[in-house]
């Protein structure tokens, strides 16, 4: 009998790469099934053994920014990453939303703020949800404010408690408001960069820092306007629910140097010598305080649950109706095409009211609007769908949330009426352009450019090429014509005419307060009271409200249920790593600039934007 052959060398690899490949994709497969089963389990287990308790306090524990919309996070970044959008981003709406609940729920008996993993979110949105605590307040129900230290947001909220505590080892850090940015003329100078600039209003300072090194006197003077309101709101209102005498805390931050030396350094024994805390108590000492306040859980804290899971049970008590009033949130810079949520896309939004048009059992919209403004034509295009809609018989009130300026003001006259809170920033009706050249600095490094075109505009938006005269004045004129387009729109939307309105516009940054004093907005109030305008207009009663969001596909949505899974599980074992709040508050401004910045897309270049407005907290 003879041998039976081995196989060849060149075989055996692909052989043993073959059996290693089925191998992997094998495990692969099954570990992605046991991923889904835990997520099932996880989700399940989460479901059976929740019980709304007959008697409990309630915790609000806000983390990251507070915003009226998440930032779209791509789902398999979430199931990769085991992050949750809700660690970064809390909604306002879903505290105000527990919060005024709670106020008439008996099974409700008092309120815990945890504000340690606050990072802020503006005066105006503190606002709103002051609003609600005010609410949760009158009913006489206890509030209890809890934090390490507090930040000059995470304070606002912690003033409307009735015991504050505060660790011993922390601080109140309050230091009142302020609008500073960075100014490149010189940088730009020595790098023989030519920057042009085409913009309309006097008080249009978005470009400001690529045309001088500091800060002009138009701006100073109105950006100094506004910032000093929305200051006076902050430490009256403060002032007023801690029972301060009138301009504590400007004294507490302007000598704060000589009251700390006064309590040998001790910043939360100053806090509490000042009155704004009401005790100093370890983490330990809280807890113990808390649970002889509100009884004891099964681990040892105090009892209580927490705001989203009541929101999910008090969600399913609520009566159902056909009549609905369609919530479409417009949050971020404005952008021409489609963009994820977290961002205004003109096409995208412009998308979502017309299928809130068609839908038969919505009878009126609201649009909440928290927007520094943006692409011109993407504005356009949003309201064009606006008017659409109110033209067919649908009543449109948009709410400004803590900014609804320049291109978020555009949006905002396609409405029937328009709210905006005390300390919403609004305005800056006005348009800039621009277009950066480097031809001197190629000159330097040897590099030249020439060519020959049929037309004198061949070639001459290149920025490698001096910006010529004619190219200069067609975009200057085309800027003007949009002013005169903005300035017109609001003109008829607020039945004035382009002169008066030009006589408040000019790029001017205005309060809540002072635009319906001036006549750009109808009515002061919260996102709730927008609702119920909405409703009268449509002469409802008996309604819901109900978001109306760009819908995720099969995919994105397992997907998102498995990362929710897997997130859970990742809580359950560890906690994860973020910055201090202090941190994160610091370099948001920085944040939000860099990326305003890269998300110019208009088609025509032409912006109707607040840049000042984006990073004020």
């Amino acid at each position: 009998m003879s041998e039976q052959k081995k196989p060849g060398f060149i075989r055996r690899t692909f052989g043993f790469v073959w059996s290693l490949l089925t191998w992997l994709r094998t495990t692969t497969f099954n570990l992605l099934f046991l991923v889904i089963i835990l997520a099932i389990i996880v989700s399940l287990s989460d479901e059976d053994t929740a019980v709304m308790p007959d008697s409990t306090a309630l915790r609000i524990a806000p983390s990251g920014f507070l915003v009226d919309q998440r930032s779209y996070v791509d789902p398999m970044t979430q199931f990769l990453e085991q992050s949750s959008p809700e660690d970064a981003e809390t909604l306002v709406r879903d505290l105000t939303t527990s919060l005024t609940r709670a106020a008439e729920d008996k099974r409700i008996t008092a309120l815990v703020l945890d504000l340690s993993n606050l990072y802020g979110g503006g005066i105006s949105k503190l606002e709103e949800i002051g609003q609600a605590l005010q609410t949760f307040k009158a009913s006489g129900k206890q509030i209890y404010a809890v934090s390490d230290n507090y930040s000059q947001d995470q304070y606002y909220l912690a003033s409307y408690a009735d015991t504050i505590y505060l660790n011993p080892m922390g601080a109140v850090l309050l230091t009142g408001y302020g609008s500073y940015r960075n100014y490149f003329k010189s940088a730009l100078d020595k790098l023989d960069m030519n920057f042009h600039v085409f913009r309309v209003g006097e008080y249009k300072d978005a470009v400001e820092p690529f045309l001088q090194d500091h800060m002009s006197d138009a701006s100073r003077e109105h950006n100094q306007l506004w910032l000093t309101d929305l200051w006076q709101t902050y430490h009256e209102q403060v002032e007023q629910q801690r029972g301060l005498t009138p301009d504590t805390l400007n004294d507490y931050i302007n000598n704060l140097d000589q009251h700390m030396a006064a309590n040998a350094g001790d910043s939360a024994t100053l806090a509490k010598t000042k009155g704004l805390v009401d005790e100093l108590a370890s983490r330990h000492r809280i807890n113990q305080h808390l649970r002889e306040a509100l009884g004891e859980d099964d681990n040892g804290g105090y009892d209580a649950i927490d705001y989203w899971d009541y929101l999910d049970f008090t969600d399913r008590e609520q009566p159902q109706s056909a009549d609905t009033i369609g919530l479409l949130i417009a949050k971020g810079a404005i952008l021409d095409g489609q963009q994820p949520e977290g961002t205004i896309g003109g096409d995208t939004l412009a998308a979502l009211i017309e299928d809130a048009r068609e839908d038969s059992d919505i009878k009126a919209l609201v649009i909440r609007v928290d927007s520094p403004g943006g692409s011109a034509f993407a504005s356009e295009v949003i309201r064009e769908q606006l008017n659409v809609t109110r033209e067919a018989g649908i009543p449109i009130v948009v709410s400004m949330g803590s900014v609804a300026a320049s291109g978020g003001y555009w949006i905002a006259m396609g409405a029937d009426e328009v709210w905006a809170t005390p300390t919403t920033i609004t305005g800056s009706i006005g348009v800039f352009s621009a277009f950066p050249t480097v031809e001197n600095t190629l000159g330097r490094l040897g590099i030249s450019t020439d060519g020959v075109g049929t037309t004198k505009l061949a070639g001459a938006l290149r920025i490698d090429r001096p910006l010529s005269p004619l190219a200069s004045n067609v975009l200057q004129q085309s800027v003007d014509n949009i002013y005169q387009r903005f300035l017109t729109i609001v003109a008829d939307a607020r039945q004035s005419t382009p002169e008066q309105i030009h006589t408040v516009a000019q790029g001017r940054v205005w309060t809540g307060t002072a635009a319906q004093e001036l006549g750009l907005v109808d009515n002061l109030g919260t996102l709730e009271d927008a609702i119920a305008a909405a409703a009268a207009k449509a002469e409802l009663t008996d309604y819901q409200v109900e978001e109306v969001r760009k819908a995720l596909t099969p995919g994105e949505q397992l997907l998102l249920e498995l990362s929710g899974g897997m997130v859970s599980i990742g809580e359950k074992v560890s906690a994860s790593w973020q910055l201090p709040a202090f941190w994160q508050q610091a370099i948001a401004p920085v944040q939000q600039q860099l990326q305003l910045l890269q998300q110019m897309n208009d088609p025509q270049g032409v912006y109707a934007q607040c840049l000042e407005c984006a990073g004020v907290h």
